[in-house]
Parts: C-alpha cells; sequence; structure tokens
C-alpha cells in the first residue's frame, strides 16, 4: 500500500483530464442525442443532471476514493483493503474491462476506417456515396475491420507502455482540449445552420407528450450516466489508485461529473439539429431518424453531412476525428484498468503487461470483428458476437456496482471513504447525503439499471429503455 513505486499523476487536473477522458467515448456520442430525442428532450436533461450530481457523484467518490486508498488496481484492492473474502469482486470488476475492450476496439477500428475515408475525401478522393452500403460492405469484408481494430489497438498500447505519466497523462493533454474545441466548434456551426432552430428547440425544449412515463425517462437517464461515467469497470479504482494524496477527490468527482455532462449535452447540439433537419426534408420524424447504436454515426450521420454539399466533408472529416479522440481515451483507460490488473497481480513489468493485454484484445477482438463477415453464422444466444458481449457486460457491471455499494455501505463502511476525501485536508459536507447514497439509494438505483436491461434483453414489459 506504499506510494513510493506507485506511478502517480502529476497533479489534479492530469487526473480530471484523464477521467474525464475515459468518462468522454462513443456512448456520449451517440447515445445521450438518441436518449433525449426518446424522453422528451429537455426532460431528459434535467433528469441527467440531477442524477449525474447524485448517483453518479456517490459511485464516482466511492470508486476513486477506493483507489487511492488501496493503491492498487481494482484485481487487488479488495484485498489490500484487509477483506480477501471479497477478491471475487475485484475479478468481477476486472473482467468487464477484459472483455468491453475487444469489442471496442472493434468499434474503434470502424471509427479509423471512417477517419480515413474523409480525410481521402479531404484530399480530393472518392467519398461515401451510398452510406448504408459503405458501413455493410466494410464490417462484412474479410480482413478489413480486423485489421483497422488491430491498428486502433496498437496505437493505444503504445501510449499505455509510455506509462501514467508520459504516456497516458499527455496524450488526454493533447487529445482532450482539440476533443473540446472541435466539439464547440462544429456545436456551433450547426446551431448556425439555416433552420437549425427548430431542431435545437426539438432537442432543449421539455416535450412530456412524447417522453412516457417518468419511470422510463429516469431509467434511461440512470443507465446513460451509469456507463457514462465509466462506472463498475475498474477504472476510476484503478485511476484513483494514481491519485496524489494531496488532492482532493470531492473535487475531482465533481469535475469529471461536469466535464462528461458537458460533452454529452454538446454532443446533442451537434447530431441533433442537423438530423431534425435531414429527417425534415426526408418527410420523416426526428425521433425516428435519431438511431441509438452505431447506425447515427456510421450511416445518418454520413448521410446529412453528404447533403450539406463541400462544408458537408470538411464537417464530417472534423467530427470523426473528435470521435476518433473519443474512442481513444475511453480505450486507453481501459487498457490501463487491464494492464495495471495484470501488473499488480502476476507482479511483472509493465511492458510484459502491456504485451499480455494487447494479444488477449487482439484474438478476442478478432471474434467481433469478423462477427459481421466471415464468422457471420457463428450467433452466441442469437446475436452478433459484438451485441452478445455488449449485453453481457450492460448485465454484469450494474451487479458490480451493486456489490461495490454493499461492500462500501455494510462491510468497509462510508466512515473509510469519508476519511479518505478529508486526507488532503478538506472538510466533507455531504457525510449524511453519502452514507445514505451508498447504504441505500445507489444499490436501489443501480439495481434498477440491471433491472431494465434485463427487460431489454427479454423483451419483459415496457421498461427496457
Amino acid at each position: 500500500m506504499t506510494d513510493s513505486k506507485r506511478a502517480s499523476w502529476s497533479g489534479s487536473v492530469a487526473f480530471v483530464l484523464a477521467a474525464a477522458a475515459s468518462a468522454i467515448g462513443l456512448g456520449n456520442l451517440w447515445r445521450f442525442p438518441y436518449l433525449a430525442a426518446k424522453y422528451g428532450g429537455g426532460v431528459f436533461i434535467a433528469v441527467y443532471l440531477v442524477l449525474s450530481l447524485t448517483l453518479g457523484f456517490t459511485l464516482l467518490v466511492t470508486e476513486i476514493a477506493l483507489g487511492r486508498y488501496s493503491r492498487q488496481s481494482q484485481l487487488t484492492a479488495f484485498r489490500a483493503l484487509g477483506h480477501p473474502r471479497w477478491n471475487f469482486l475485484g475479478v468481477m470488476a476486472t473482467i468487464v474491462p477484459l472483455f468491453i475492450l475487444p469489442y471496442y476496439n472493434v468499434i474503434g477500428g470502424w471509427v479509423v476506417k471512417y477517419f480515413t475515408a474523409y480525410l481521402k475525401m479531404i484530399a480530393g478522393g472518392g467519398g461515401i456515396e451510398n452510406p448504408q452500403g459503405f458501413f455493410e460492405s466494410f464490417i462484412a469484408a474479410p480482413w478489413e475491420p480486423f485489421v483497422c481494430m488491430a491498428a486502433f489497438t496498437a496505437v493505444t498500447s503504445a501510449v499505455i507502455i509510455m506509462g501514467v505519466k508520459n504516456g497516458i497523462e499527455k496524450a488526454n493533454l493533447v487529445m482532450m482540449p482539440i476533443l473540446l474545441l472541435m466539439a464547440i466548434g462544429i456545436a456551433v456551426y450547426v446551431a448556425l445552420l439555416p433552420g437549425a432552430g427548430e431542431g435545437i428547440r426539438f432537442y432543449l425544449v421539455p416535450d412530456f407528450s412524447s417522453c412516457g412515463s417518468i419511470g422510463k425517462v429516469i431509467l434511461g437517464a440512470m443507465g446513460q450516466m451509469f456507463y457514462s461515467l465509466s462506472l463498475a469497470m475498474g477504472i476510476m479504482i484503478t485511476y484513483g489508485s494514481y491519485m496524489r494524496r494531496c488532492d482532493s477527490v470531492p473535487k475531482a468527482s465533481v469535475r469529471i461529473v461536469a466535464a462528461d455532462t458537458f460533452v454529452a449535452v454538446l454532443s446533442g447540439f451537434m447530431i441533433i439539429p442537423v438530423v431534425v433537419m435531414f429527417a425534415a426534408k426526408a418527410g420523416e420524424g426526428g425521433r425516428a431518424a435519431i438511431d441509438a447504436g452505431p447506425g447515427l454515426m456510421f450511416v445518418t450521420l454520413p448521410k446529412v453531412f453528404a447533403s450539406l454539399g463541400q462544408a458537408g466533408v470538411l464537417v464530417g472529416f472534423l467530427f470523426f476525428v473528435l470521435v476518433l479522440f473519443a474512442a481513444l481515451t475511453s480505450a486507453i483507460s481501459m487498457t490501463e484498468a487491464c494492464v495495471a490488473a495484470v501488473c499488480d497481480f502476476f507482479r511483472i513489468s509493465r511492458n510484459a503487461s502491456v504485451g499480455a493485454v494487447g494479444v488477449w484484445t487482439i484474438l478476442l477482438g478478432a471474434i467481433s470483428a469478423f462477427g459481421y463477415g466471415r464468422w457471420a453464422d457463428f450467433k452466441p444466444c442469437g446475436l452478433p458476437v459484438l451485441e452478445f458481449f455488449d449485453t453481457s457486460m450492460n448485465v454484469l457491471t450494474p451487479v458490480v456496482a451493486a456489490l461495490i455499494c454493499l461492500f462500501v455501505g455494510w462491510v468497509l463502511r462510508p466512515k473509510r471513504i469519508l476519511a479518505e476525501c478529508r486526507r488532503d485536508g478538506s472538510a466533507v459536507g455531504f457525510k449524511i447525503f453519502y452514507v445514505v447514497m451508498v447504504k441505500f439509494i445507489a444499490p436501489l438505483l443501480v439495481l434498477a439499471i440491471l433491472a431494465s436491461e434485463i427487460c431489454r434483453i427479454f423483451g419483459i414489459g415496457g421498461w427496457a429503455i
């Protein structure tokens, strides 16, 4: 538990940038706009803000404090805290990034493909004339999805192998400001387009008639917030283990929530107005045009960019640069959680650990990369491999989060976390709030996310989100 050999961030700003970079990923860019459009625009945004500052803040403080107190990654943290019987929870928390990372990198490879496609268009090459056909032919190609995934994995591994300060910290110091500036720039450009006002009103004005029951709005916002903040993936425990003792855990958590929420809301300004404008021209409804998944980013938006003429090529290129950075920063954090776990458990060098995780990622990622092409007939539980892994992890992560709340609330006790929050010398004014949240409210809310995901999988009732 000593700090002498443990890597550390250079300061609070570096930690917040790294943790926010982890939180700001592909889910912000395609799932938040979809849910906002589905659940009443401003209604969803308001509920999301409240949940982020309550449930999100509580879970973030918990995981970061666990990491800093133990000075270990998620795999060995619970043993280091003096509770070896809870090692199983560390194993479960490590399984999550180990299985999410390979298929996430496959989607990262898709982003690489579109980035290079728009780069060629900028240089005067051929365009994406049929976005639907372009996407389907690419993911079904014999080798290209695998090659793109391997290239994406190589980049993330190169950053990780350089270490916490020289790799992760410096990469985020470059990518995060560029990502934010491009997001703001694209949002401003979209807002100035003729007819954008209708799409902005569609996004921001609360529409209680279209959002359905408030229960579904809360579940949708809660699920998005939970996955967006990289909770129950071991990432925040690992990143917290590199946090300096003199830095404030609560202040850092608030800043991470604020950064993640800002980009999520900003993504709606980038995407919803142009999709609504495009849908209106095609005689479609705005909500029907905003897809929940990769179809929004890889099919719908290229159609929208094409409708903008020559300017759309530049906007499309900048957008996919932004998406590439968002994908990389999240993949870097998941890779680090895996690498740190291997280092701490097997006590091997960082280079060896990066190599082992890289091989694992490429081998398991190959199954997902080929899942729409040469291995399309292999469908576990009737799903393409990528969707099977995604569904499985969406079930496991709330289980892990609920168990972490149970461990902290009733075994470790909240006072240990609160004491870690006071370590920098600052007062903690949310003691009662935190105790009630982590012992009672947070476990129930996380289990509600789990129940909703199970309903979605099996089509039970009307509670799928």
